[in-house]
């Protein structure tokens, strides 16, 4: 047997070449995820090279839900020094994980060498009343990546991503207004909109977190043109500067950015860049009113701006 195992080692490649433990080789088992991008393959179970290891993440993403989470965490991926999950995995969320412990959250963060940063992204951290205090208590220096957008947006993409969720499942769908409105007037108690509350959000975050551990990137700018707002991310995180623009291309039938890198092409899911509904006029100014009291208040909590209705 272990005149198989030592032929089995001297067979990998340096690359592919586990150490080897007691005389034997380490082989890590992914039953949970595997990871994306130009790092990895899917695998049932992993080899594990010599000087990597899992680590809790050093930076999260931390929301908005549709506000280009994904986008902004396979983008990251293209940097040599990141590394991500690609999963969300819910840990400071979600009761029934956080009660499974640290050592849980770290078997789902993937491998990674001592140059390299370990990002996960869990929109639903920016919302949650728990999640501050959590993170926090895990590391309190950490760095946290917010991506935003403009609230009203925001409001339209979450509902389109649960209209067309219900329309696969076969389940009954209700017109944009018919969610919004209810008696003549503005919803408020409707998920979407409290989620775009993000004055209400970011101040439980800055009981626990000093406003510079927090980096906001503009999702509408990242959309429009990406490497600004990565270049961005990259002096927040202290990186070396190495995602270049030649790591992006314009999809024309997608309609948003695509990414290029280690001679592969990919884009977003096909669930991403769904076609908005048009909403009416009254309904549209309805939540531009509403959002613009929050929205300056946001702004300065944040002592920055944006280009919102």
């Amino acid at each position: 047997m272990a005149f198989l195992l030592l032929s089995a080692y001297l067979l990998l490649t340096p690359a592919q070449a586990a150490p080897v433990e007691n005389g034997t080789l380490v082989v890590e088992t992914l039953t949970s995820q595997a990871l994306l991008g130009n790092k990895s393959e899917h695998y049932l179970a992993q080899v594990r090279p010599p000087g990597t290891s899992r680590q809790i993440p050093q930076t999260i993403i931390i929301g908005v839900r549709k506000g280009g989470t994904r986008a902004l965490l396979e983008m990251l991926d293209v940097h040599p020094n990141i590394v991500v999950a690609a999963t969300e995995v819910h840990f400071f969320d979600w009761e029934e994980n956080y009660v499974k412990g640290i050592d849980w959250y770290r078997s789902l963060m993937p491998l990674s060498y001592e140059n390299q940063i370990t990002i996960e992204k869990t929109p639903g951290y920016f919302t949650s009343p728990q999640a501050p205090e959590r993170i926090h208590d895990m590391n309190s220096s950490i760095k946290l990546l917010l991506i935003l957008r403009d609230p009203t947006e925001r409001v339209i993409s979450d509902y389109t991503q649960v209209y067309y969720n219900r329309l696969e499942n076969h389940k009954p769908v209700q017109p944009f207004e018919d969610v919004v409105i209810k008696n003549g007037v503005l919803n408020t108690k409707y998920k979407a909109i409290q989620r775009s509350l993000y004055d209400v959000h970011m101040g439980r975050w800055l009981k626990y977190f000093h406003l510079d551990q927090i980096h906001i990137v503009d999702g509408n700018t990242l959309i429009r043109d990406p490497l600004p707002e990565l270049q961005k991310v990259e002096r927040f995180l202290n990186l070396p500067s190495k995602i270049l623009s030649s790591n992006f291309y314009f999809n024309q039938t997608k309609g948003f950015y695509c990414i290029r890198s280690d001679g592969r092409e990919r884009c977003l899911h096909e669930s991403k860049g769904r076609p908005h509904p048009v909403v009416n006029s009254t309904v549209l100014e309805q939540l531009y009113s509403y959002f613009r009291e929050h929205n300056e208040r946001f702004y300065r909590m944040i002592n920055h701006s944006f280009d919102w209705h």
